[in-house]
């Protein structure tokens, strides 16, 4: 990438948080070190990929560095901006304008599993209910082995313990860089038992009590806005 694209990346970036600092969470796109950390475990017999929140691309060529094909790769991104520049940068990719946490219930991914999914979505600034259906609904879409990849600015996995548990899941720390801005680190959520096709159910409700999620029961509500929005 040119150093006019990165500047141009930045800037679009900046606005962005500037305009919806909780939905951006960052002031600037992340690192080509983070975005190797992120995808160091993806290997091109793996796909298809999913990835949430990919903002500029980054991830999305960290991912296709690593040899997945840009067919094989399926962008969410819920900026409207943002999608029509990875639908012009990524052209053979399926770029999908929507809400993450809609991931359960849109049935727009039911045709193949994926085998991983990266996430540059910023969990730690979204509520419980959200976190676990974003969570809950990309492992749905996931094949039995599948992993989440998930970064973080703070010192723990941004999904709290009592939530992995509930949805049958595990977080390790697969490495971290000060070369980011901020410092990030990067944990691999994955199935406790990799032969359960589901979690808990095909649809997930999430009753939340303070910062904590006490419930995770079949047939959720709702859990985003917008409508999905497809490339060809």
């Amino acid at each position: 990438m040119t150093t006019k694209t990165s500047c141009a990346d930045f800037v679009q970036f900046f606005r962005s948080w500037v305009s919806n600092p909780l939905r951006v969470a960052a002031v600037a796109p992340s690192g080509e070190r983070l975005a190797r950390l992120m995808t160091q475990e993806i290997e091109p017999l793996d796909g298809p990929i999913l990835e949430l929140g990919p903002g500029t691309g980054v991830f999305t060529r960290a991912l296709l560095a690593r040899g997945i094909p840009e067919g094989a790769l399926t962008l969410i991104e819920f900026g409207e901006e943002f999608a029509a520049r990875l639908r012009g940068r990524f052209p053979e990719a399926r770029v999908v304008h929507m809400d993450a946490a809609q991931l359960g219930q849109c049935g727009l991914f039911d045709e193949a599993p994926f085998g991983a999914v990266v996430s540059g979505l910023p969990l730690l600034s979204m509520p419980p209910s959200k976190v676990a259906a974003i969570v809950g609904g990309a492992f749905e879409t996931m094949k039995p082995g599948g992993a989440f990849y998930q970064f973080t600015y703070g010192p723990r996995c941004p999904v709290q313990k009592s939530m992995l548990e509930s949805l049958g899941l595990k977080a390790t720390r697969i490495g971290g860089t000060v070369r980011n801005i901020p410092p990030a680190g990067v944990y691999r959520i994955s199935r406790q038992n990799p032969l359960e096709l589901s979690i808990n159910g095909s649809k997930y409700r999430s009753t939340v009590e303070g910062v904590g999620i006490t419930a995770l029961m079949p047939e959720a509500g709702h859990a985003g806005t917008g409508r999905p929005e497809a490339n060809a």
